[in-house]
């Protein structure tokens, strides 16, 4: 049925099809977190000078592959704003296949001694979020809007 109050036929340009695709609302998906068990907060206090020696940046996801003989790990090859690329090695590799993880914006603190790791240098470690559901252990890469540029830094 057409409505009375349209002037034209005409198509929809692309930008008015986004828009209308913009202001459509998004169902959001329900996620039942009630077999969901977390570590107990850590009841040690570290003063705010200790944690502000920590160096929190974005980073961009340029290439990922897994570790050869290494049933765990990731190495990826990160952009941090530094205009030279940083090698980062992850035990995720149960949880992510590395091509799923290529152009995503990620969260590493990049400010750790480097630590071999089946004879590569891991300069640094990205950020995760662990918690166990029904017995079995689950971790999410931590990943940020991808309009945030790598080598921001995160406070």
């Amino acid at each position: 049925m057409k409505s009375l109050d349209k002037k034209s036929d005409a198509p929809k340009s692309a930008a008015e099809e986004q828009k209308t695709a913009d202001a459509a609302p998004v169902a959001e998906e329900k996620i039942d977190f009630s077999n969901v068990e977390i570590e107990p907060l850590f009841q040690d206090f570290v003063d705010f000078e200790t944690f502000s020696k920590s160096d929190f940046r974005a980073v961009k996801v340029l290439a990922c592959e897994a570790v050869p003989k290494s049933k765990k790990l990731l190495k990826f090859t990160l952009d941090d704003g530094t205009g030279e690329n940083r090698t980062i090695l992850s035990g995720i590799h149960a949880f992510y296949e590395p091509e799923e993880l290529v152009g995503k914006t990620c969260v590493a603190i990049t400010n750790l001694p480097p630590r071999p790791m089946m004879g590569i240098d891991s300069c640094g470690m990205l950020l995760s979020a662990i918690h166990h559901e029904n017995g079995e252990e689950k971790l999410h890469l931590l990943m940020l809007d991808p309009h945030i540029p790598a080598g921001a830094k995160l406070y």
